[in-house]
């Protein structure tokens, strides 16, 4: 009786388009009170259990982190780093676009972050000299994608307090080389893309002076990535304490080196910075009492049992949940989905003997893949919204990009050591 309600009202509230935090939080409050003899106060208390994690502070400073880089100008100068080099090409803006996410993603650990700001930004640029809007806006929301997995990255952060098999530092390592294939497989799209419309910019391209200015001038955005990175896997620090060390050098930078951060520029970007966040964690409160009523329902348990009586094999396991997992994530948000779907299909893949960061790397793209496939999509709207043009614009666009994600999941579901080889050998 629980679960029929639980289900039901789920996808009720989604049809008619509530949003997911409270779609979770409510029609698991409906299956408590309707469906079970559990006091109310029970949905709250495995909610803020949900969010009662010190790993999590990293969530909220990431974010801050991302905004201080856009409001600093950090991000700027990632932008002309990416586009002195590759801007002049066929399809150099687009290039660019793909590099700055690249590097912004080694900062943010956030699509969405990525795609209000370098994603914004390289829009428009490319707009002006003459790309059409739809394709940069698209490329925009689909090179967004790499932030999640490129480290540091939220939903790794996420993932692994749903699975203690696995680390936030392995995940993080594990992270570097499918990011990079990411970027690889959009580069390619947007050659393709670009050589069968003729896009080109119509700047003049930089002397060697103006080169190696602006190279200069993006080193402290640059060494933001080293320091994140590095020092986490150096053990200098924590990924919640690496959160901190980028909030406090992206102020730094912003008001000290490139000057273009302010004082009176604080409030506004901790204010976007708490919004999103606060949408973030209601998000993960709500999955964890929406998993809870899962879990003393006994369906983790009894999908386990019934995928182990199928005989499948590791591959066609994995093939399974792919096509699962892509399904699940046109409707769902990855962190949600995270949090309800690993602790039910991550023993199962542990008891057939699949590599658990493996596992969790097919999972965090399968389900940020999800971020550009409608109806949920966000950062289809969120780029929509950033440069006014429709969601229908933007998904016309989006069948390369989509059909290169493909091949890249499938690419990393059949050769496990580019998620495990980089790990293994940093010690994870």
């Amino acid at each position: 009786m629980m679960i029929s309600i639980l289900f039901v009202s789920f996808f009720i509230l989604m049809a008619v388009g509530v949003p997911i935090a409270f779609t979770l939080a409510i029609s698991t409050w409906l299956a408590v009170i309707l469906g079970s003899r559990y006091p109310q106060i029970v949905v709250i208390k495995e909610m803020f259990s949900g969010v009662d994690s010190f790993p999590l502070l990293a969530v909220p400073f990431f974010i801050l982190a991302a905004e201080l880089m856009t409001g600093g100008a950090l991000t700027h100068h990632l932008l002309r780093l990416a586009a002195q080099f590759v801007g002049r090409a066929r399809g150099g803006l687009g290039y660019a676009s793909i590099i700055s996410t690249t590097l912004f993603a080694g900062i943010s650990g956030s699509a969405l972050a990525a795609a209000a700001g370098p994603g914004a930004m390289t829009i428009r640029m490319m707009e002006k000299s003459g790309y059409e809007k739809r394709y940069a806006s698209a490329l925009a929301a689909a090179v967004a994608i790499v932030d999640p997995i490129i480290p540091p990255s939220i939903t790794m952060i996420i993932y692994a307090l749903q699975d203690n098999r696995v680390s936030v530092g392995g995940l993080f390592v594990a992270g570097v080389i499918p990011g990079l294939l990411i970027s690889a497989a959009m580069c390619l799209v947007n050659f393709y893309i670009s050589r069968k419309r003729n896009y080109r910019s119509m700047d003049l391209r930089p002397t060697l002076a103006e080169m190696v200015r602006t190279t200069v001038y993006a080193m402290p955005a640059v060494a933001l990535i080293v320091i994140v990175v590095g020092g986490i896997r150096a053990g200098y620090f924590t990924p919640t304490e690496a959160s901190v060390i980028a909030v406090f050098y992206s102020l730094f930078c912003g008001m000290f080196i490139y000057r273009s951060l302010h004082m009176r520029d604080l409030p506004n970007i901790i204010f976007r910075s708490a919004m999103i966040t606060v949408g973030i964690l209601l998000i993960l409160a709500a999955a964890r009492a929406f998993a809870w009523v899962l879990i003393i329902e006994g369906v983790p348990q009894y999908m386990a049992d019934l995928i182990i009586s199928w005989n499948l094999s590791p591959i066609m396991f994995l093939l399974a949940v792919n096509v699962l997992l892509l399904l699940f994530g046109t409707f769902m948000d990855p962190l949600p989905g995270v949090m309800i779907l690993v602790p039910i299909l991550a023993p199962i893949a542990f008891s057939l003997g699949i590599d658990p960061i493996h596992f969790a790397m097919i999972v965090i793209l399968n389900l940020t893949i999800g971020l550009i496939t409608p109806p949920v999509g966000q950062l289809l709207y969120v780029v929509s919204a950033a440069v006014r043009i429709r969601v229908s614009e933007i998904s016309r666009e989006m069948t390369p990009f989509l059909i290169a994600y493909v091949a890249i999941l499938l690419v990393i579901t059949f050769i496990p050591a580019l998620s495990t080889w980089l790990p293994r050998l940093t010690g994870f």
